[in-house]
This record gives structure tokens, C-alpha cells and sequence, in this order.
């Protein structure tokens, strides 16, 4: 990884910290070389601290660590995209981020995930959702197959319409399938780039 440090006259570069699952840019810090060395060899972001004009690691009084993830440098080779895995809040006031966000991701599917989740925990007779879970597993499944058919169907026809409906229904019944089994489409996700990776 070639740097150039003597972009600013304090040897360091500065670094943005982005949580790799949720996207969200959780603080910015800065390195020198001695830090990014200790950070590549453990795992665990080291910063050089412009205050206490040391090295310290992310976390070593509170135990809130940044797990790497990956490391790149920028097109100028002087500023670092740290994607991490925290450890606990980032901020040293207890937030989430440095920039008083909550680190959640927007994407449209983990929000719906999120309803999902909120219907299987707190039922409600008025909720759909909380029906198929009330009936159990083999309806869900039952209700999915069910889905899959209907899209497979559409597919066959020319009605763009009703087959981005069916697909829709599709997604919507297996993501409560998962919850129900324990898991989230990033566990599915996850299992997918495992694949990916070994077949490089």
C-alpha cells in the first residue's frame, strides 16, 4: 500500500471508518505508518491520536474495537476507506457514530425485515405477517411454494406487470420463511460471496 504521507506536514493520512454491513460512515481518524502497520497485522484499527500524540487502538479502555474488514486508498493515495465490523458504539459519548447517527442501514429491505421481525415478536390478529407465523412453519413454506408456482407461471407469459408482482409476493413470503428459520436475507447474502470467493 503506497501512501503519501507527506501530503500533510504531520505524516499522517486521515481515514474514514465505514461499517461494512450497514454502509454508515461511523468516524473519521487519522494514521501514520506505524499505525497502519499495527492495524494490518491485527485486524484492529489502530489510530495515531493528534491529542495525546500517540498510537492508541480503537477500543482499548472501553473494549469497543473496529474489526477490518478491508483497507483502501483513495485515488490521491493519501486518504485510507476502512470497512469495519464495530464492536460495541463507536463514539466515546456512547452513540453509534461519531456524527450522532444511529448505524442502522436503509436499505428497503432491511426495513422491511425489520417490520417482518416486529410482526413475529408482537403479534397482532390484525397483521397478516403475524398469522403465517402463528400457523407455523410448514404453512409459511406451504405459502411460498405456493408464490414460487405463481411466479413461474407468470413467467412464461409476456405480462411484465404480473410477473414483477408475483416475484414481489415471492421475495415477501421468503423473507418471512427466513425469519421464521432463524435468518435474514444477509445470512443467504453472506453464504453467496463465501461461494463466490472460492470459486476465484
Amino acid at each position: 500500500m503506497k501512501l503519501n504521507y507527506n501530503k500533510n506536514k504531520d505524516g499522517l493520512v486521515p481515514a474514514i471508518i465505514q461499517d461494512n454491513k450497514t454502509l454508515k460512515v461511523l468516524m473519521l481518524g487519522y494514521l501514520n505508518k506505524e499505525s497502519l502497520s499495527l492495524t494490518l497485522s491485527s485486524n484492529v484499527v489502530h489510530f495515531y491520536s493528534r491529542t495525546k500524540q500517540r498510537i492508541w487502538k480503537k477500543g482499548e479502555e472501553s473494549g469497543n474495537e473496529l474489526h477490518v474488514v478491508s483497507i483502501k486508498e483513495d485515488c490521491d493515495l493519501d486518504t485510507l476507506l476502512i470497512k469495519v465490523n464495530p464492536v460495541g458504539p463507536v463514539c466515546h459519548k456512547g452513540d453509534d457514530t461519531c456524527f450522532e447517527e444511529i448505524n442502522k442501514s436503509e436499505s428497503f429491505i432491511d426495513k422491511l425485515e425489520d417490520i417482518i421481525e416486529d410482526r413475529k415478536n408482537n403479534s397482532s390478529e390484525h397483521s397478516y405477517v403475524s398469522s403465517l407465523f402463528n400457523k407455523g412453519t410448514n404453512k409459511i413454506a406451504q405459502k411460498v411454494g405456493e408464490e414460487a408456482v405463481e411466479m413461474v407461471i407468470e413467467a412464461k407469459d409476456d405480462n411484465k406487470e404480473l410477473f414483477l408482482n408475483e416475484s414481489a409476493d415471492l421475495l415477501f413470503h421468503y423473507l418471512i420463511l427466513l425469519q421464521e428459520k432463524g435468518f435474514k436475507m444477509k445470512d443467504v447474502i453472506n453464504l453467496l460471496k463465501k461461494r463466490r470467493s472460492k470459486n476465484k
